[in-house]
């Protein structure tokens, strides 16, 4: 009798604790050996566990001052594992490599995409998806010829040649493309420029949502979140000089537009500006850039609610950057979240401090950094939906495909 009570106790703790405050809208896992009829795979690029905590650490001050409490949509899903990021030559891979191993299920070398470390070509999830009859969309808040999306479509032992990467879009015939706009947009001399040599071979490329909306019947698009007035061949990575137009929930709401619903379909959806802001070590920033990224899995999220057991979501990172964390010399145990915050509401939202002027601030406001380059740490893997349980480990990235694609 006494075993039967504890194993009543101990289920119900179980309970509470994987649904969080998710509640009752956390449907159980119907995992029938077949991938869900919706995919949705969300990398937040050099999200490590700090980097979500430390926006949590933000809502938390935010919500009358609490020291904690608050969470990320994506950190209350049920289930959740540890994922490691080396690749075949280093203990601390670049975005190529990781993004190779998360598609493909193959380690390869810095710099490589698409391919194996002996120099084979190997194909993405979104390949195989493509080839079950799904629709794909792949896309980012950075250019999609970057090298996280890039890992889902190319084959490049050189992940800067850009033109290059941009030039196999169409031989991936994935149904939608996105990102901020291209790198390397005009190609060589004598060479067509990309949008040029993508509409010659079957896309239609729209820069900002007003295009979009005259060629959303197209079968093949490449959304850009800017207008033609900025400039497809001026991106830049810093807030002060490209502020952007569509967001990232923006363009998750226009890929399930396109894609629809009545056909399965694979996402990939990258939050490429945490990276970019943690390479700079920016606190704000890299607070602002994950928010971004959560309210994109929210719409996921509101499109899992409708279809809760036909729909997969998975969030990870490709690796952390920064070497981040909450506490840090000369404040110890005490993190300044209102001298941050307030430097940010002074600057506009803009990223215009100096190095030397960001280091002080982190410093004073207990925010830490080791480095401005990738780290070697695990990074965290959050799941919810059909098949979710498979990503309760310990895994190596290159064990996510298979366990997304039920194999």
């Amino acid at each position: 009798m006494v075993k039967k009570i504890i194993a009543i106790i101990v289920g119900l703790f179980c309970f509470g604790f994987t649904c969080g405050t998710l509640g009752s809208k956390i449907v159980k896992n119907i995992n029938e050996g077949k991938p869900a009829k919706y995919v949705f795979l969300f990398i937040g690029d050099g999200m490590g566990h700090a980097q979500a905590f430390l926006s949590e650490s933000y809502l938390a001050y935010k919500d009358s001052g609490k020291f904690g409490g608050s969470q990320l949509l994506f950190t209350q899903f049920p289930d959740l594992g540890t994922c490691f990021t080396h690749s075949a030559s280093s203990r601390v891979t670049d975005s190529a490599a990781a993004g190779t191993a998360i598609a493909t299920g193959h380690k390869t070398h810095n710099g490589w995409l698409g391919m194996d470390a002996d120099g084979n070509n190997v194909y993405s999830m979104a390949v195989d998806f493509h080839n079950m009859g799904y629709n794909v969309g792949v896309y980012s808040s950075v250019p999609v010829n970057h090298a996280t999306p890039a890992a889902f479509y190319a084959h490049n032992n050189h992940r800067s040649d850009y033109y290059n990467i941009s030039k196999q879009i169409p031989e991936g015939g994935f149904e939608f493309y996105g990102g901020a706009n291209f790198l390397e947009f005009e190609g060589p001399e004598g060479e067509p420029d990309t949008e040029e040599y993508l509409e010659s071979n079957g896309y239609q490329v729209a820069f900002g949502q007003a295009e979009f909306d005259q060629i959303k019947d197209s079968e093949h698009v490449v959304l850009l979140a800017e207008p033609r007035s900025v400039g497809a061949t001026e991106y830049v990575s810093d807030a002060t000089e490209a502020p952007q137009t569509m967001l990232l929930a923006d363009m998750t709401r226009n890929a399930l537009e396109f894609l629809g619903d009545e056909k399965p379909f694979f996402i990939m959806c990258e939050g490429g500006e945490i990276d970019y802001m943690c390479h700079d070590d920016k606190t704000m920033p890299t607070v602002e850039a994950t928010l971004k990224f959560n309210d994109a899995v929210q719409v996921a999220y509101d499109f899992y609610l409708k279809h809760p057991k036909q729909t997969l979501i998975v969030v990870t990172a490709d690796h952390e950057t920064g070497g981040l964390t909450l506490g840090a010399e000369p404040l110890s145990y005490a993190i300044d979240w209102a001298t941050m915050e307030q430097q940010w509401e002074e600057s506009g939202h803009q990223n215009t401090l100096s190095p030397e002027e960001n280091k002080a601030l982190n410093e004073s406001c207990g925010f830490g950094w080791t480095t401005t380059h990738h780290t070697g740490a695990p990074v965290p893997i959050y799941a919810i939906g059909k098949g979710s349980d498979k990503f309760r480990s310990r895994m190596d990235n290159t064990d996510i495909i298979n366990k997304i694609l039920c194999r």
